[in-house]
């Protein structure tokens, strides 16, 4: 066979840039798995199934951190914006409030008076007033008393009114009148059929009674839902608040005009046309005999600024601002502790991290450098007060840095300080720094063991062996190893410090507290949970604000717990 018949490369029949036999084209279609599937699909499948599978291992975890941690953090955040008390308590007040000029030199007028009995009248039934009354006081002292004296003779506004609509025709009296008026037949029937199991069915207002008569029927509706709920009784059985009778005296008067196939339309026309000789009853002169505040045009003001559903006022308080009708100003000068509080906080924990620094970075030298045997036994005493109860350790501080404490006796005893010059260590910075520096030790103490037993001892002798001084090969070569430990340790050391409350509580007296224990203070004794929010917010953020202050200076990825 010649040469121009076989060729050199055809020897096999094989071209020799494809791999395909002579006369076969190139494949033009996707490349195939073994079930005939697109090889690109078959393999998406399969990292999604790994995807599922890896969520579903992870979903409990998930789930513990989003209703322990996360769910916790967005309701504090939540609560310190939070101000729905007052329109919740107060709707039709809020509602009338809203078109009155808190620029005017007068209290708002009769309406709003009015709006107020009603909403005054289920506040006091449900006893949600001396809430409502707590949260203002917040912003303007006195008003807590005001609302507390209202809720009592409340119920009392409207008698007058009562009394002419009785007068006027007995019927009124009559619980059932106002349930022929104002009571939807599917309620009727509901409760008809209640045999005393389970809740009371849920009052509902007759179809196109609200339009007719709509105060009335708001709150009818209100005083029914309060007869059912707050006193399990039935709303057929009992007689309705003078307020009710107010209401309705008041949609008369406006002209309401009662349809003839209306319930009862004989004896509400009746009644229109003898309302216009009532004896009408001053509302507004009743609540300021209740309390005289309430011709304050300054707390008319307050419940106006704070009738939003939302409010920066918290936060303002937690700046030492307060939220005013005429804008934000600052509070009183004997009032502004929160700035002076977190300033000191911050310095503080920084301190307490310092002295954490010098105290425990010679420790986790020797227990990085000492024989195993040594190394242990004082492992176990720097451990040994995780093994006591905190509050146990910080009550034995206490006890040290008293005046007559055995510090300042020993003090005393070698001559160092005169017995009439004792030194002041309890109740003050000076005892929470000392106290809190023994307590976080073993953080700073951890962290830069657990670093420095990596480093090398062998580059120290190569230093000194090219001619370096001990402190040259200790800070050339050993301190900038040992960075990453320092950074782990202040990182944990001062975010904790910035957080206690315990021990400034105990021993730092009114110089030595932090923020914390003004958080902890309104969380459990003055309930002023939206302020102790807002502080709990504003810690968050400055923690938050010196992790990245440090992740951009030395860079998060240099801390290291070891390894």
């Amino acid at each position: 066979m010649t040469d121009a018949t076989r060729g050199p490369d055809n020897l096999t029949g094989v071209t020799p840039d494809t791999g395909l036999k002579l006369g076969q084209s190139e494949p033009t279609g996707p490349m195939l798995a073994a079930d005939g599937t697109p090889l690109k699909t078959s393999l998406n499948r399969a990292l999604r199934k790994q995807k599922r599978r890896a969520l579903f291992l992870i979903a409990p975890l998930l789930v513990f951190i989003l209703v322990t941690f996360i769910y916790p953090i967005g309701e504090m955040l939540f609560r310190s914006v939070e101000n729905q008390i007052v329109s919740d308590t107060l709707p039709r007040t809020v509602r009338v409030l809203a078109d009155w000029d808190a620029e005017a030199t007068d209290i708002p007028g009769p309406a709003v008076f009015s709006a107020l009995a009603k909403d005054m009248m289920v506040a006091a039934e449900e006893k949600n007033h001396t809430r409502l009354g707590s949260r203002l006081n917040y912003e303007a002292s006195g008003i807590s008393s005001l609302f507390r004296k209202t809720g009592r003779g409340v119920d009392d506004i409207g008698e007058g009114y009562t009394e002419q609509f009785v007068a006027l025709d007995p019927a009124w009296e009559d619980p059932q009148t106002f349930i022929d008026i104002f009571a939807g037949p599917r309620w009727l029937e509901a409760n008809a059929a209640y045999d005393g199991e389970g809740p009371r069915p849920t009052f509902r207002l007759a179809a196109g009674v609200g339009d007719v008569l709509p105060q009335t029927a708001s709150i009818y509706r209100d005083f029914a839902r309060v007869v059912q709920v707050e006193d399990d009784n039935n709303p057929a059985e009992e007689q309705p608040w003078n307020a009710v009778y107010l209401a309705l005296y008041e949609d008369l008067q406006a002209g309401a005009v009662i349809p003839a196939d209306m319930a009862h339309a004989d004896k509400l026309n009746a009644a229109q046309v003898a309302a216009a000789s009532f004896t009408t009853t001053d509302v507004q002169a009743d609540f300021v005999a209740f309390d005289d505040g309430w011709a304050d045009r300054d707390v008319w003001r307050v419940i106006h600024t704070y009738s939003a559903p939302y409010t920066s006022g918290y936060f303002l308080n937690a700046a030492d601002l307060q939220l005013t009708p005429d804008g934000v100003a600052w509070r009183p000068e004997n009032e502004r502790v929160y700035v002076t509080l977190f300033v000191r906080t911050l310095i503080m924990s920084t301190f307490i991290t310092l002295s954490c620094i010098v105290l425990g970075y010679p420790i986790g030298w020797l227990l990085a450098n000492l024989p195993s045997r040594q190394a242990n036994l004082l492992m176990i005493l720097v451990l040994l007060p995780f093994w006591t109860s905190l509050l146990v350790r910080t009550s034995a501080w206490k006890v040290l840095l008293q005046d007559q404490g055995v510090i300042n006796d020993l003090l005393v005893w070698i001559g160092v300080v005169a017995d009439d010059n004792r030194l002041a260590l309890i109740n003050n910075a000076t005892g929470t720094i000392i106290s809190m520096t023994h307590i976080l030790l073993p953080f700073m103490i951890l962290p830069l063991y657990s670093v420095m037993k990596t480093i090398p001892p062998s580059y120290l002798r190569a230093a000194k062996s090219l001619g370096a001084t001990n402190w040259t090969a200790f800070w050339r070569v050993y301190f900038p190893q040992s960075v990453p430990g320092i950074g782990a340790g202040s990182i944990l050391v001062f975010i904790l410090a910035i957080g206690y409350y315990i021990t400034p509580e105990i021993v730092g007296g009114t110089k030595g507290v932090f923020i914390s224990n003004r958080i902890a203070y309104h969380i459990s004794t003055s309930l002023n949970w939206g302020l102790a929010a807002a502080l709990g917010a504003i810690l968050l953020v400055i923690v938050l604000g010196f992790y990245w202050a440090y992740d951009r200076i030395i860079g998060i990825d240099n801390v290291k717990l070891g390894g």
